[in-house]
């Protein structure tokens, strides 16, 4: 959730960078928002057409929430495309693929699936930490198997 308040704390920032689980967290919370306000839509609009008997401008009534949402969201989606973009290297304008018939929305989700550049670019720094266990992972005990005791050297034994 915290990725989802994270897209409109930066409602209208389309410089920097943004990592792939920022984005898609984002796309996830948003997708379970847009149905959820698509199916009160739907049963709102049943009811008042069961009740009216037919329809009426009041059936419009339960729309306006889903619309003013996806209204209010458009802003964020963009900066966010954008940022997701720059992380990958690429600039803002490559959104604009989407609209080649056919590939471009394709293409475009391949980019957005593209895992971040580590490297700091033309954009800003890596929002990704960076993650390199050198020369072992933390967990990693030498001469140790996890499902016994830690290794001990051969010795006397003890009393």
């Amino acid at each position: 959730m915290q990725w989802y308040r994270l897209a409109f704390k930066k409602y209208a920032d389309f410089s920097g960078r943004a990592r792939r689980k920022e984005y898609w967290m984002f796309v996830l919370f948003h997708a379970l928002a847009i149905l959820i306000l698509y199916v009160v839509a739907i049963a709102g609009i049943v009811t008042l057409v069961v009740n009216l008997r037919e329809p009426s401008p009041l059936s419009a009534l339960p729309v306006i929430p889903l619309v003013v949402y996806a209204l209010a969201t458009i802003v964020p989606t963009l900066a966010l495309i954008v940022r997701r973009l720059h992380d990958t290297g690429r600039s803002g304008g490559w959104y604009f693929i989407a609209f080649v018939p056919f590939v471009g929305a394709i293409i475009l989700l391949v980019f957005m699936f593209e895992d971040s550049q580590q490297t700091p670019n033309q954009y800003g720094e890596c929002p990704k930490p960076v993650t390199a266990f050198y020369p072992f992972p933390p967990q990693y005990q030498p001469y140790a198997h996890p499902y016994t005791q830690p290794y001990t050297q051969p010795g006397p034994p003890q009393p």
